[in-house]
């Protein structure tokens, strides 16, 4: 994948994915369509994610890719009929709804701020940039809990076992997009040493076992 590339949204559709292509091309901003199919890291934390179809874009056109989100989003809001589900939700779940901005869509985000603040309630842009920040940080944060799979590399490694070579380098060097555009590692510098070393001693060890697999089948 092209590192200028990155996520810049998630859907459950390929048919969402193709008209925000349309909208984003139509603007001069060039796209990739990628299928994030789990890899063998991806169940590492324990948690599995939903197969989704993802659009990237270069990180230098986040911005104004954002902005013309914001402004389709404007025009729809002045057409919502009062019966839409995010009129019945509390000022809490609204506020939820722009911490975990990069959960919902842009014109559920722009709508929960305008019902907030018809409702007398503050939203200002220190507000949302606060709110991103937290957000940010909370997601930048490395999974924990990989001691099982850590186990299970060493124990494939010195088998001589190719997944503890993938375990390991998944370990090593797996990355996570933000809603930012910015790429993280997944996992924290200890368990990366460990993926690391995995890594290694399944690439010393595979040819021993190779070899002597091959002999004793001579």
């Amino acid at each position: 994948m092209n590192e200028n590339y990155s996520v810049f949204r998630k859907y459950p559709t390929l048919e969402q994915v193709k008209e925000l292509e349309t909208l984003l091309n139509q603007n001069n901003i060039v796209t990739q369509i990628a299928d994030n199919i789990p890899s063998v890291d991806s169940s590492f934390s324990g948690s599995t994610l939903q197969n989704q179809y993802e659009i990237k874009i270069p990180l230098a056109d986040f911005e104004k890719a954002e902005k013309i989100l914001d402004k389709k989003a404007e025009k729809l809001i002045d057409q919502i009929d009062k019966d839409y589900y995010l009129f019945s939700f509390s000022d809490d779940e609204l506020y939820e709804i722009l911490l975990k901005a990069d959960e919902w869509n842009e014109f559920d985000y722009k709508l929960a701020q305008k019902i907030l603040i018809q409702r007398g309630k503050s939203v200002d842009t220190e507000l949302l940039k606060a709110l991103k920040k937290q957000r940010i940080e909370l997601l930048a944060k490395p999974e924990e809990n990989q001691k099982s799979w850590i186990m299970a590399g060493y124990i494939f490694a010195i088998l001589g076992g190719f997944l503890g070579i993938l375990i390991g380098y998944s370990l090593w060097t797996s990355k996570k997009s933000l809603p930012n555009g910015q790429k993280v590692y997944s996992y924290n510098d200890k368990d990366r040493a460990h993926g690391k070393n995995i890594f290694y001693i399944g690439l010393i060890i595979l040819p021993f076992y190779i070899i002597i697999r091959i002999l004793t089948q001579i």
